[in-house]
């Protein structure tokens, strides 16, 4: 498995040391595992439902006995926290057991209401699914592609991003140790240059992408020009807006540790945090506060709170993101820098008069960097909630919920949480507007997005029209 000039690697974050290569696969080996998947597909789809969930309880079961190995995995490949990265796993199972659950009852046929005979839409797996993954959830970004097809009937075809080939290897075996045969999930080692070709290969029904927004501009026209449907995730810049009646402790630490979740390097945490005017200086003087309690430090160690990023490069261009910031004008209260020890670490960073005029104001700043805007009016607020091209999530704090939910309803994004930064659940659906993509993933919404709705209408021959 070694190879020195292999762009799939395992680089531990914390040390930046070379772990682990592995070898780029061929265009005759990706081939011969779509083809595999193609003949697995037209078993599969025949599948009960039972067995179907069993399997896929049983890969559930798997991950929580092994939580801690695959907690310690994800840690070591692109260094996140491990009690986050165990949550990660637990959540995973928990996705896997909701659709091994319900798959079967979202699927079943659906009566509509008709004058004549009768009519209903039968859900039908479509094929093999391209799957491009990123590597800020190596096991959650598998599992919300992976957990709903499968139970759907298709079969998949997942390519993980290239700093984290021990969890994409693993996520692959877990699946086989659970009894899902041959060529329903297959793994491919490829650097994401090569992804874009595959798509044409005509036994690819349809293709899911989280990741930037040129990959997912690449991807999507790849498969519009083969008339194929595609899912796109494509990041956030979400907006926290807090009302004047919030809790302001309870929203200084939500708002900030929810910032440094992953290093800052999730797709809904809270980027551009908005508070009102007449709070905005007791609000800042508690940011400050809780900045002092955070603990840079080895993500393996239970009282760090904020982790190295994933790489050496994602911590160069967040810094080259700030340094740009000050020189347009804006204030860097806190933080700025690379921090002072080895390893892919950036200081948690406080930065405030960000005006529109400036790249930070529109761009997505994947790492620990808190962004602090203040606001007159509502209608600013919400103005300012949308003043990006982003549509992910979004957070409103208050204590009037049916005030928040009243906001809430104003924010151009896929998601609002109130009191709560944008979160995930096996139930609930995710998803974004404008240019952070489009299709849902996870909930009911998640099993619907590839599968053939179709309708099958009967009538006798004289009532026919």
């Amino acid at each position: 498995m070694e190879n020195s000039n292999s762009t799939i690697r395992t680089v531990n974050p914390f040390n930046n040391e070379i772990v682990k290569t592995f070898d780029t696969m061929s265009h005759e080996q990706v081939s011969s595992i779509i083809n595999k998947a193609d003949t697995a597909y037209k078993s599969w789809k025949k599948t009960s439902f039972a067995t179907r969930s069993a399997i896929i309880h049983k890969v559930a079961e798997i991950m929580r006995k092994r939580k801690r190995e695959l907690g310690e995995l994800a840690t070591l490949e692109m260094g996140k926290l491990l009690k986050e990265s165990i949550s990660e796993v637990e959540l995973s199972a928990d996705i896997f057991d909701y659709y091994a659950k319900n798959a079967e009852k979202l699927l079943a046929d659906k009566k509509l209401e008709t004058p004549f005979g009768e009519a209903f839409i039968s859900y039908d797996p479509i094929g093999v699914i391209l799957s491009v993954q990123p590597w800020n959830f190596p096991y959650y970004q598998v599992t919300r592609s992976a957990a709903p097809n499968i139970m759907a009937g298709n079969t998949m075809v997942l390519k993980h991003a290239s700093n984290v080939p021990q969890c994409a290897k693993l996520m692959e075996d877990i699946f086989i140790e659970a009894g899902l045969p041959d060529g329903v999930y297959n793994n491919i080692f490829l650097p994401g240059k090569d992804v874009e070709p595959l798509v044409s290969n005509p036994k690819i029904a349809a293709v899911s992408l989280t990741g930037s927004e040129p990959a997912g501009a690449s991807i999507a026209g790849a498969a519009g020009s083969k008339a194929k449907k595609s899912t796109l995730e494509l990041g956030g810049s979400d907006p926290f807006l807090v009302l004047e009646d919030a809790d302001i402790d309870d929203a200084v630490e939500t708002a900030v540790y929810g910032r440094m979740w992953n290093a800052g390097q999730v797709c809904v945490s809270p980027k551009r945090v908005i508070v009102p005017e007449k709070r905005y200086d007791e609000f800042l003087d508690k940011v400050k506060s809780t900045f002092t309690k955070l603990k840079v430090g080895n993500p393996m160690d239970d009282d760090t709170d904020v982790a190295p990023l994933s790489t050496e490069k994602a911590a160069r261009d967040v810094v080259k993101q700030i340094e740009k910031a000050k020189e347009q004008g804006a204030h860097i209260l806190l933080g700025g820098k690379r921090a002072d020890r080895p390893g892919a670490f950036v200081e948690p960073t406080l930065i405030t008069g960000v005006t529109s005029e400036m790249n930070a104001y529109y761009e997505e700043i994947f790492g620990p960097v808190f962004v602090l805007y203040k606001y007159k009016t509502l209608d600013e607020a919400i103005n300012l909630a949308n003043a990006t091209d982003f549509g992910l999530g979004g957070t409103v704090f208050g204590t009037d919920k049916k005030k928040a939910v009243e906001v809430a309803r104003q924010i151009e994004t896929g998601m609002v949480y109130i009191n709560h930064v944008t979160g995930i659940a096996p139930e609930l659906p995710f998803g974004g507007a404008k240019r952070s993509g489009y299709g849902r993933e996870q909930g009911e919404a998640g099993i619907y997005e590839f599968v053939n709705e179709k309708l099958i209408r009967v009538t006798d021959s004289h009532n026919a029209y």
